[in-house]
Formats: structure tokens, sequence, C-alpha cells
């Protein structure tokens, strides 16, 4: 089966002007990390990165195709899913991996998890969550437990919230359903880290600081591993 990875960009962001170029200190532009994971995957026949200008050449990796968007793809208005249906039009695969570049840290065992978990014809889709296992509130009351009888943490029901780290899903998914996630999901589970997700400036900080603090000076290589 093909297996194909593509990772939708912007030059231009209004949140966080120019975050998937923007570099780390004493790292490269942003989006070079989850293409190189990426890169690292041998299932993963191609690698794409799907960007309506093409000087988003000049900071990929050699190994990473460019397939240039409509300019119509980069309106706040466009959901993702639409930007994922046009893709899937250009380049026909079996299977599709997608991830974002503000997830820099998601390691490639994580997306080989999920992806074996498709490929084994068990699951049609797949993507990383985080973890919740704590008091939660919703309109003015408690969500997940009761006040008169207040349980350890550890006993509450897990719930598990989407990371955006990556979604895999079978191409009848997203040409047939419009949607990245089918029937059948297999949820792979991420580390805090991993669950990073940059959106705005303080992301970015959060994410630099973790990068040269952690990352840099103790793992890595085995990090990206």
């Amino acid at each position: 089966m093909k297996v194909t990875a593509v990772v939708p960009m912007k030059l231009n962001n209004r949140r966080l002007p120019q975050k998937n170029t923007k570099c780390f200190k004493n790292g490269k532009p942003l989006c070079w990390y989850i293409l190189s994971t990426l890169l690292k995957i041998n299932e993963i026949e191609e690698v794409y990165v799907y960007c309506s200008n093409p000087d988003i050449k000049k900071y990929i990796p050699e190994d990473v195709n460019y397939l240039k968007r409509s300019e119509d793809l980069d309106q706040d208005s466009t959901k993702m899913n639409e930007v994922l249906q046009a893709f899937a039009r250009e380049i026909p695969s079996d299977i599709y991996v997608m991830t974002h570049t503000t997830a820099p840290f998601i390691k490639s065992s994580s997306i080989k998890k999920g992806l074996e978990a498709v490929l084994s014809g068990d699951f049609d889709s797949s993507f990383a969550v985080k973890k919740l296992q704590d008091f939660l509130w919703k309109d003015g009351r408690p969500f997940n437990y009761e006040l008169d009888n207040i349980p350890r943490t550890q006993d509450l029901p897990p719930l598990f919230e989407e990371t955006s780290g990556f979604y895999i899903y079978k191409s009848n998914i997203i040409t047939n359903l419009n949607r990245r996630i089918g029937q059948k999901p297999f949820l792979v589970e991420v580390s805090e880290i991993e669950s990073i997700d940059i959106d705005e400036p303080e992301d970015f900080k959060i994410a630099d600081a973790i990068y040269n603090h952690i990352i840099l000076e103790w793992f890595l290589e085995d990090w990206y591993e």
C-alpha cells in the first residue's frame, strides 16, 4: 500500500508571523523538525510540503517534495479538510499521514505506532492524543466527579485530547467522507512534550526553551529516532 505524508503550511501566519520558518535558538527552522522525522519512517514512500509559496523550498530538507497549492486555500476561512481533499486529488495514495510543523517534538515511533495500526487493517485511521486525568468542570459544575465524593486523581476516568500532532487515514476517509478520522480510529497516546503545539508567540518561547534545555542538552539524537 502506498503511504504518503503531507505537511500543509503557509509562510504567513496571523497569530505568529513566519512561524513555520522561525528558528529555535541553536536550532533549525520549525518546519525542519517534523519533516525530518517523517523522512525517517521507512513505510512512508513520499513526503510533501503543500504550500502556495515556493519560497518554502529554502527551508525544507532535500528529500522532501514541494507541491504548490492554490492561494485560495490560504484564506482564514478555509478548513483543513478542504486542504487535505485538494491534496488527495493531486497526489493519489492508499494511506495519508498528515502532520503540522507546529508539532516539532512528535517522535517517529509515535507516528509508526499509528501507521502500523492502520496498515494492519484493523483500524481506518489514527491520531495523536494526550491523556487528561484531572478534575474538570463544565458549565459551572464538575464534569467528571461529584463534589460530595471526590476520588483520587488516579481513579478518575481518563479523557483524551487531540493534539493535532498527526492524523493517519485511509484515502476513502478524506475523499468520500471529507474527514481525517474514520469510524474505527486508533488513538496514540503521546507524552506531554510531544503534545506541544505552537500557535501563539508564547507557545514558541516555551517550545524553544524545551528544545534548548531538554532535547538539545539531554537526548537530541534519541528524541528524533
